[in-house]
């Protein structure tokens, strides 16, 4: 069987006497930040991907210097 509800409360009460409140909730606070920042990480990259994706179908890619002044050079 589970942990019953009073052994759930003793060990709740004893992580607030171990830790205090200020640190749990600079700790949610720490964690809150962390799971927003992931989350505009990810909105940032499916924006670059989405330019990336419409930018290489509408211009061909471009050839280096190199290549292209060789290419004028043999024809």
């Amino acid at each position: 069987m589970g942990p019953s509800w009073w052994q759930i409360l003793i060990v709740l009460v004893l992580f607030v006497l171990l830790f205090g409140r200020g640190k749990i909730s600079e700790l949610m606070g720490d964690v809150a930040k962390g799971i927003k920042s992931f989350k505009s990480g990810l909105a940032d990259d499916g924006e670059e991907t989405a330019e990336a994706k419409a930018i290489e179908h509408e211009t061909p890619t471009p050839q280096p210097k190199s290549q292209a002044s060789q290419k004028q050079k043999s024809s």
